[in-house]
């Protein structure tokens, strides 16, 4: 399968956010990395799977900016792959943390990474929280839109997409939470970012990218899921093989945080979930216990099969 690196030069702290608080390990350029890390990357360059643009093989840097002096340390990758034989390489600026730009760092593209870097209304003023929000709400159409129409400095972007995107488990009150990040909605963003690239650009490397990273903390993947079971990946086969069923973005609406709505909760409602949980975790745990007890087992198999077997015929009547 396919596959190119992605280089995310930030520090490792502890809420997986690259802050300087509770730093783990902590993202240093010495002056011998340049060196010693494009080296460690020449037996990816030369795995036949590697991706390619221009025949170079591709390689993002989530934070150029980072750089002490990126021109500097993008000179010294290409001349030691010069030096070691392996030619020419594409790098391309991930285009992250407001940097929109690839041209200033002395690399050959940018690539999207939505949502960094949204254009979009936020929608915090037209939703009643329940507790106290400081992060922000975005409609998934809005901040779609924007990087469809999206312009930048250099012309040689690839386009990116991601089905949803909810970040509350990571950061709680303070997430990115983008309404309406359901398969649909994300066929529509995908198919139109595949006619894009294709009316746009007469080259041969037309990548598009899908940011899903498969997080629980992110609320974004393309797996399959009990909401949507393979909702999204069959959204994305459908994209990809031509298939236009929409004309816009289908949902679009805002959920309702009236006040009546608490009207509608039932204590007896509550207490009926709270037990049937808890009944479906005792049942699974006596099933684990009886399959572990080998007696046990042989003199229950018998029962169970019988009753089975009475249930089929009750179905069948």
């Amino acid at each position: 399968m396919p596959f190119c690196l992605c280089w995310a030069n930030e520090n490792w702290t502890r809420r997986w956010d690259a802050s300087e608080h509770e730093v783990l390990i902590e993202q240093k350029y010495l002056p011998e990395d340049d060196i010693n890390f494009i080296k460690s990357l020449i037996p990816f360059f030369m795995d036949h799977r590697y991706i390619r643009v221009d025949e170079k093989p591709y390689l993002i840097v989530y934070r150029p900016q980072n750089f002490p002096d990126a021109k500097k340390t993008v000179k010294a990758w290409r001349n030691y792959c010069r030096s070691v034989g392996l030619g020419e390489i594409h790098l391309s600026a991930a285009l992250t943390h407001g940097n929109n730009d690839y041209i200033d760092f002395g690399f050959d593209s940018g690539v999207e990474f939505p949502p960094h870097n949204f254009e979009a209304n936020i929608i915090n003023k037209e939703i009643s929280f329940y507790k106290s929000f400081g992060g922000h709400l975005l409609q998934f159409s809005t901040i779609a839109k924007s990087f469809l129409d999206k312009t930048y400095k250099g012309s040689r972007i690839f386009k990116t997409v991601f089905p949803s995107w909810d970040n509350t488990a990571r950061v709680k009150e303070r997430a990115l939470i983008v309404l309406n990040g359901v398969p649909e909605n994300y066929e529509y963003w995908l198919a139109s970012t595949i006619d894009l690239v294709k009316k746009q650009s007469n080259l041969d490397d037309q990548l598009i990218f899908i940011n899903a990273w498969n997080e629980w903390a992110e609320g974004c993947h393309l797996e399959p899921d009990r909401s949507f079971g393979h909702g999204f990946l069959s959204a994305t086969l459908n994209a990809k093989k031509g298939l236009r069923r929409f004309s816009t973005f289908p949902e679009t609406g805002i959920p309702n945080t009236s006040e009546t709505t608490h009207e509608n909760l039932s204590l007896l409602k509550d207490i009926q979930d709270v037990v049937k949980v808890h009944t479906h975790y005792r049942i699974a745990k006596f099933k684990l216990a009886i399959k572990q007890n080998q007696r046990a087992f042989q003199l229950l198999l018998p029962i169970v099969k019988s009753v089975r077997k009475l249930k089929r015929i009750w179905k069948g009547q």
